[in-house]
């Protein structure tokens, strides 16, 4: 007699499991995140569990000959010969993934509609480096013939790309097991669905349980499997939250959809450096890598114009020149606007008050509007000292002075406090023929040490703002 279908809660953020519903999450403590979803039906809990794995029994674990009876290994007869990294064919996307694919890894690619995720994904799997190994393209959003003429779009002809239309998981893992391909694209994981669960695809307990077995057969066949995610409103990876925490790697695709760049930055991984930033420009050719990023983010900046600043931001490990615009207005309203594109609207506001506290100026009838040119998002605090010239010069309207970059955090206080990989920044500044850096005073020694040229601006030190700000105009 067949098992009555439980209904078991889960938790969008956290993933925490309850049998009844709860306003407020025990895990995490969010409101009205549990989502109601049924458990898995059959006959009883040993043809249940046994059902569940059967498409796993003829997989072997690759790169483990070590392996004991009982299933433990030591980790000083581990070898990391066969982790070789494969290049992706695209020099930016390697950056991101911190030097090309991992053998085993599952990634995670998330971005809005029509950002470019396909169109990646398809470049990766005809320009791939694996050696003797198959690519499986796994349609579930689109047609074979739908595939087809998207890579008659990007010109690509005689790619070793098989091509499998289906969105049941264990028909998919079938394929897997008997083709063992080096590299799984899944398009896309919202689409995707077990016939072991009787909620629709795309709920939370069919992502949870297909990801988990798409997670098995990376590691037992030792093979990279890539799935793409769609995105909610907010911007963040569609399902549960739990989603993220299971995969290696979560890339996210930024940018605007008016502009041609494309920026994709990594928020996790575990084989490589966090926050990495790789750029592409969308062509008709499909994604192409920017090879100059510094300079595509502040091409056609306007000179002598107030309101206008240049700093240089870390993103992961690569310096990055980036134009800080800010315009000040006396508002028509009774309560001010601050608005901030790419930036913190905590911090717009807090070097805001630090500027009317240390500097003078009176911002309280004054709406601010505040953008990182180029649709980037930054965190670094470096940027703070540009974001209070550029204030400051819209306020006075009087222009920073041409060719030079501003590096700082602020404190509250008014003071400059140090930042990181300064010979980095300087380096990027110089490159691209900046003459003048003010950096915080404590980032002398740093400056001392970097070895003169022809290209190394001069290095400008302030330890109050206002000293700055003085050098800056």
């Amino acid at each position: 007699m067949a098992k009555k279908p439980e209904t078991i809660f889960f938790c969008s953020e956290c993933g925490y499991e309850t049998r009844k519903w709860l306003g407020r999450c025990p895990g995490c403590q969010a409101w009205n995140t549990l989502v109601e979803s049924r458990s898995v039906t059959g006959s009883d809990g040993t043809t249940k569990n046994n059902s569940r794995h059967s498409w796993l029994t003829t997989a072997t674990r690759a790169g483990e000959d070590n392996v004991s009876e009982d299933g433990l290994l030591d980790l000083s007869t581990v070898s990391t010969d066969r982790i070789a990294r494969v290049s992706s064919g695209l020099k930016e996307f390697d950056r991101v993934l911190g030097g090309g694919f991992v053998p085993g890894s599952l990634v995670l690619v998330g971005g809005d509609p029509g950002i470019g995720k396909s169109t990646l994904l398809l470049q990766v799997s005809a320009k791939n480096k694996f050696k003797g190994g198959h690519v499986l393209y796994v349609c579930g959003e689109e047609s074979p013939s739908q595939v087809k003429l998207r890579a008659s779009r990007l010109e690509i002809k005689g790619a070793a790309v098989k091509l499998y239309p289906e969105i049941i998981f264990e028909r998919i893992a079938q394929v897997i097991l008997k083709l063992r391909p080096a590299l799984v694209i899944v398009d896309s994981i919202q689409t995707m669905y077990s016939e072991e669960l009787t909620s629709a695809p795309g709920s939370v307990s069919q992502i949870r349980e297909v990801t988990a077995g798409f997670l098995r057969l990376a590691k037992h066949l030792n093979c990279t499997i890539v799935l793409v995610g769609h995105v909610t409103k907010d911007g963040a990876i569609a399902g549960p939250r739990v989603l993220e925490h299971m995969v290696d790697t979560v890339l996210y695709f930024e940018g605007e959809s008016h502009s041609s760049l494309r920026m994709i930055r990594g928020f996790k991984n575990r084989f490589g450096a966090t926050n990495e930033l790789g750029i592409f420009e969308m062509t008709g050719r499909g994604l192409q890598t920017v090879e100059n990023a510094s300079l595509a983010m502040i091409a056609g900046r306007p000179q002598g114009v107030a309101g206008s600043a240049i700093t240089a931001c870390l993103e992961g490990t690569r310096p990055l020149l980036l134009e800080i615009q800010v315009l000040l207005n006396d508002t028509a309203y009774g309560m001010p606007q601050r608005m901030a594109q790419g930036l913190d609207r905590g911090r717009i506001s807090m070097l805001m008050a630090v500027l009317e506290k240390h500097i003078g100026l009176n911002f309280g009838n004054m709406d601010a509007f505040c953008n990182v040119v180029g649709g980037l998002r930054i965190d670094d605090p470096a940027a703070d000292l540009a974001i209070a010239a550029a204030m400051t010069s819209s306020y006075r309207d009087v222009p920073v002075k041409n060719q030079g970059i501003l590096i700082g955090e602020i404190g509250l206080t008014g003071e400059l406090r140090p930042v990181s990989a300064v010979s980095q920044r300087i380096g990027e500044a110089g490159r691209l023929g900046f003459t003048t850096c003010i950096l915080p005073g404590s980032c002398r020694r740093q400056g001392e040490q970097i070895q003169a040229s022809k290209s190394t601006p001069e290095l400008l030190y302030a330890d109050h703002l206002s000293e700055a700000l003085d050098m800056a105009f």
